[in-house]
């Protein structure tokens, strides 16, 4: 794999690694605001009776009130401006008109083009009182994302995210999805880098500053295991085991990482309300 300013390299994937400068970031930081506060804004919203859809019309009417497009509405000829995936969905569910119900949870994935940049972020919710199982995959899932962030620094490696997420995960008896990654973006949606959520430490891509991607571990209660249903997009535990997802959109710095994608209510952790 090799790296390239990305001031000079073409506007398409390339099999290069884009290496971004300061005005990227702050670009960067814009367009994850706007699916930050999206997704603080839904909070308010995921309840029993609330349909998928309902929170797929109203994620698509915030981000046209904020000047900034669905990255995911006809691409590749999705139709939707947010996937939400429901209990045993890992990802890409296709929001519907079937009412959540008390006890369910749901990923919401947001990803909001600005000004050309995308903001790329996703939260799991609990639907009223979650049972304690179901708040205990949340709780890992999200710290797991968050010791991926972590361990990002300049002269660390993919292989340390996917080891500090593979390892807090699986001391806790659950597992993580390996058919789906992270990913490079920036001015793409997707990008290189792909970032594994499992991994060695010092194995893997090395990390540079300028580095541009998203961490977002699929956590599931039982095995790994996934399949994608006939529409082609909605991917299920193979188990039917629940599965739940956290995702942040982040650039490698000279000190560290910054996470492009925090929410401004300061609400992006979980909540716990399990019964």
């Amino acid at each position: 794999m090799t790296y390239v300013d990305a001031a000079s390299a073409p506007a398409r994937k390339n099999g290069q690694i884009k290496l971004h400068g300061p005005a990227a970031f702050a670009a960067m930081h814009k367009a994850g605001r706007v699916a930050a506060q999206c997704l603080d804004m839904l909070a308010g919203e995921v309840r029993p009776g609330v349909t998928t859809e309902r929170i797929d019309r109203l994620a698509c009417a915030f981000g046209r009130e904020h000047g900034a497009w669905p990255a995911t509405l006809m691409y590749r000829g999705y139709t939707k401006s947010t996937c939400t995936s429901v209990n045993h969905v890992v990802c890409h569910g296709i929001p519907n008109e079937k009412p959540l119900r008390d006890g369910d949870i749901v990923n919401v994935d947001v990803t909001f083009i600005v000004d050309g940049w995308h903001g790329d972020s996703s939260r799991t919710f609990g639907v009223g009182r979650i049972p304690r199982r179901a708040q205990r995959l949340i709780d890992v899932t999200y710290e797991a994302m968050m010791r991926g962030i972590a361990s990002i620094r300049p002269g660390a490696t993919t292989g340390d995210i996917g080891a500090a997420i593979q390892t807090f995960v699986e001391g806790h008896h659950m597992s993580v999805v390996r058919d789906f990654c992270g990913h490079g973006l920036g001015q793409l949606f997707h990008d290189e880098p792909n970032i594994v959520h499992v991994g060695r430490p010092g194995e893997g891509i090395p990390l540079k500053p300028g580095m541009l991607f998203t961490v977002e571990p699929m956590i599931n209660l039982g095995r790994p295991h996934v399949k994608v249903l006939a529409d082609g997009w909605t991917a299920v535990t193979r188990d039917r085991s629940l599965s739940a997802q956290f995702e942040h959109s982040v650039g490698v710095t000279d000190a560290g990482v910054e996470i492009f994608t925090l929410s401004p209510g300061g609400i992006d952790k979980p909540a716990t309300s399990a019964d």
